[in-house]
């Protein structure tokens, strides 16, 4: 009876966590896909170098998390093994590292927009957007950074309630800022793809500042200069084995697609346009189980902390099971409605033909994709950081970006046969990941093991 009413509980845990992160991730996802949708209606080459930018930028991005990952992973163990100070003083270390990292990161994509869409082998007729978004968002990365961490520091203290609140008011601003931006309203002038940028930043930026309000007087008032004096190198080092095998999977994958959507660019401004409608779709499909993934991983995380295995076990296979439901229920919907969706965002009817065959075979995608975001999640959580990175690697480059190049170029299968490759690189992880938690090789590589 005990253990059903604990179980019971750490359920009603979860669905506390997963509810607001599922609704804040919503609207982080909305922030891009709003930016798509009101430029769709501008012109589909904006659309087509603002998918190609946000590629670059979402890899950047993706350096702020060898720490927020971390901070994630250890909040959520040491407050579970009831370590206060241990906590104050990963935040506080965390904040100053992404603080560093975040100006140098903006830095090089202000000033190096021009170089690195090159690079990129953007056209010509796609560089006068995209140069300028990018110099806009770039320059204002480090707000990301610092609101990522104040995020991961929040949610670890089941306070995930405050980032979604925020990110409403964000998201609310946005659309207002994009609306006047883009199109010209109230004596603005119409700045298109550069209207977008600098609303995006702007929400951003409040976003950071909402965010250390509410860090210090809802989470941690202050940080004691004791805490850090000598400099907590332990948790520094704790951090970076967190951190970097788990950004660096998330880093390959990501450049990866930077990969082979320089691939796409190869197939036409259809292909990557229509790459673009539906990335943007189907971010809405695997939504829910990135939000269970977080959440369960935080739950996770203060099992581990408390030394209850089994039940983080029980609890990771729970959250599997539900994201590949929902996730497959989605995927569905979303192919069946294909032809609907695609056409209020374009007129092109390639790009809508196109689009509904991709929707059709990522149906299957979703599946492996649910698995894939629960295991990461749940395996960094408990402490097993470096297996996502090792598989993630060799299955990415050889699967998704071989294949890609073959069915895609090689053989002229196109953008679908670039999504068949994406299928096999999913379901292939998926089957490896699943193995791995049954195998329980993690149980024993939790941080506050031996720690007071």
């Amino acid at each position: 009876m005990d253990k059903v009413i604990q179980q019971t509980n750490i359920k009603k845990g979860l669905t506390k966590l997963v509810v607001p992160i599922f609704i804040e991730t919503l609207l982080i996802m909305m922030l891009g896909a709003i930016d798509t949708v009101m430029l769709s209606q501008y012109s589909d080459e904006s659309v087509a170098a603002v998918g190609v930018v946000n590629q670059i930028v979402m890899f950047a991005f993706l350096i702020f998390e060898v720490i927020n990952i971390g901070t994630s992973v250890l909040c959520s163990q040491y407050l579970g093994a009831k370590l206060q100070q241990k906590m104050i003083q990963v935040v506080g270390v965390s904040l100053l590292l992404n603080l560093v990292v975040g100006l140098l990161v903006s830095a090089i994509l202000h000033f190096g927009a021009a170089t690195l869409l090159d690079w990129m082998g953007l056209r010509p007729e796609l560089l006068q957007y995209g140069i300028g978004y990018m110099e806009i968002v770039g320059a204002f990365a480090f707000f990301q950074a610092i609101s990522l961490t104040i995020s991961a520091s929040l949610r670890s203290a089941n306070k995930a309630i405050y980032p979604m609140l925020v990110t409403v008011l964000v998201n609310i601003m946005n659309i207002v800022g994009n609306y006047i931006l883009i199109f010209g309203k109230f004596g603005f002038p119409a700045m298109g793809a550069e209207g977008a940028a600098i609303s995006t930043s702007i929400a951003r930026g409040v976003s950071m500042v909402v965010l250390f309000v509410i860090l210090f007087r809802k989470h941690i008032s202050r940080f004691p200069l004791a805490l850090f004096r000598p400099f907590p190198w332990i948790e520094l080092k704790n951090l970076l084995k967190i951190g970097i095998p788990s950004a660096g999977e998330n880093m390959s994958y990501s450049f990866s697609q930077v990969v082979i959507t320089y691939f796409i660019n190869i197939l036409g401004n259809n292909a990557l346009a229509t790459r673009t409608y539906t990335v943007n779709i189907v971010m809405f499909v695997y939504l829910f189980a990135i939000a269970m993934a977080q959440g369960g991983a935080i739950s996770i995380g203060h099992l581990v902390g408390q030394n209850k295995i089994r039940a983080a076990y029980l609890l990771g296979k729970f959250v599997m099971r539900i994201s590949i439901l929902v996730s497959l229920i989605l995927s569905c919907i979303w192919a069946v409605f294909g032809h609907t969706i695609f056409s209020m965002l374009t007129d092109n009817e390639e790009i809508v033909r196109l689009g509904v065959t991709i929707l059709m075979i990522d149906i299957l995608v979703e599946i492996g994709r649910a698995v894939n975001i629960y295991a990461t999640n749940a395996l960094r959580s408990a402490g097993d950081v470096n297996f996502p990175f090792y598989l993630g690697v060799i299955v990415q480059w050889s699967v998704s970006v071989g294949l890609s190049y073959m069915l895609g170029i090689y053989w002229g299968w196109g953008l679908v046969g670039m999504w068949i490759a994406f299928l096999l690189d999913e379901n292939i992880r998926a089957i490896v990941f699943v193995k791995r938690w049954n195998s329980m090789k993690w149980a024993k590589k939790g941080f506050t093991r031996n720690r007071s």
